[in-house]
């Protein structure tokens, strides 16, 4: 009997799809960096990434003037669909196309919905970077490999998620780095951290410098590091001991090559319960962070089932209940 767990955590070879993977990743770098031009910064970055939505892939709400837009990656449907807040709408589908008419194309669908894009029209964190317009390299587009990666992604997204409602410290939400491809989830400790040296291709060490400003652990699941992409978690800054710890679940293993735990997304799609062997990845790999780094766990730590375990408090008959509040 097929396993339902399993079926929804597709099978998705690297060496299969790169062409495509390579391509979309370009596209999402033109879109991230329209968010990017029109949102103020928040906390290392998080105001440029994309979501998982239930569809593919979304800015979310992107304030523009006194209104605001939003651009999704339609991964079922296959399209890139422009909405805004006075009704206006574009779209644009998705099929093989050179990066350049990728980019062209979606500056018209802005420009007829009067919406300016004033980028740095060449992608970041890869090597070489060819600027967008004259991208004729990346052309590919597979539909049917573009939905099993965002259905990982839907997987991921879940599971860290859950992961992610343990923390009540600082913590990021999950969400879509398009310049290294990944989706992540990023925990604080409260306490700053020396300045990160840099050195990412076509990257401002400036770019590095605010990401990683503050004592961390991240998590999260990207298209490399396996056969099929990998779970990944590391520290920074790293504590003394950390690539030597025992984390689970059997097949995690800490990489020399990119200084952090690695998961193989093939090992957790054949698990008995792949949702527990993420969940004890990133469990098990935070905790060698957080210890070795003398983390105050008890004060960034809770249950999300918290309030379901405790009994409601009585409330007394003359006190005025305000609309919206408990």
């Amino acid at each position: 009997m097929t396993n339902p767990a399993t079926t929804s955590w597709p099978s998705l070879r690297v060496s299969d799809w790169t062409p495509t993977r390579d391509t979309l990743h370009m596209w999402t770098q033109v879109v991230g960096k329209i968010r990017m031009a029109h949102a103020p910064l928040l906390n290392h970055w998080w105001q440029v990434t994309l979501y998982v939505s239930p569809r593919g892939l979304t800015t979310s709400t992107i304030p523009y003037r006194t209104g605001a837009f939003e651009i999704e990656f339609d991964l079922l449907g296959h399209r890139l669909d422009v909405r805004t807040s006075d009704g206006g709408a574009r779209s644009l589908p998705l099929r093989p196309m050179s990066v350049a008419e990728f980019y062209a194309r979606v500056l018209d669908m802005l420009h007829e919905l009067g919406i300016e894009a004033p980028i740095r029209p060449r992608p970041n964190e890869v090597d070489p970077a060819i600027p967008f317009a004259e991208d004729h390299d990346h052309a590919s587009y597979d539909a049917a490999v573009a939905t099993l990666f965002w259905r990982q992604l839907l997987q991921a997204n879940r599971v860290i998620g859950e992961f992610r409602s343990h923390f009540v410290g600082k913590v990021s939400p999950v969400h879509f780095f398009w310049g290294g491809m990944d989706l992540a989830c990023t925990r604080f400790s409260g306490r700053s951290a020396p300045p990160h040296p840099g050195g990412v291709p076509n990257c401002g060490d400036w770019v590095m410098v605010e990401g990683y400003s503050r004592e961390l652990s991240s998590c999260g699941f990207w298209p490399g590091g396996g056969e099929e992409g990998a779970f990944y978690s590391y520290a920074y800054p790293a504590p003394d001991g950390f690539a030597e710890q025992q984390v689970g679940p059997d097949g995690a293993y800490f990489s020399t090559q990119f200084q952090q735990f690695l998961l193989p997304y093939e090992a957790v799609r054949a698990a008995p319960d792949p949702d527990r062997a993420v969940a004890e990845f990133l469990r098990t790999t935070y905790e060698a962070a957080a210890d070795l780094g003398g983390w105050d766990r008890p004060a960034l730590e809770d249950d999300p089932l918290r309030w379901h375990r405790t009994p409601a408090p009585v409330r007394s008959a003359n006190v005025k209940i305000q609309k919206g509040r408990p």
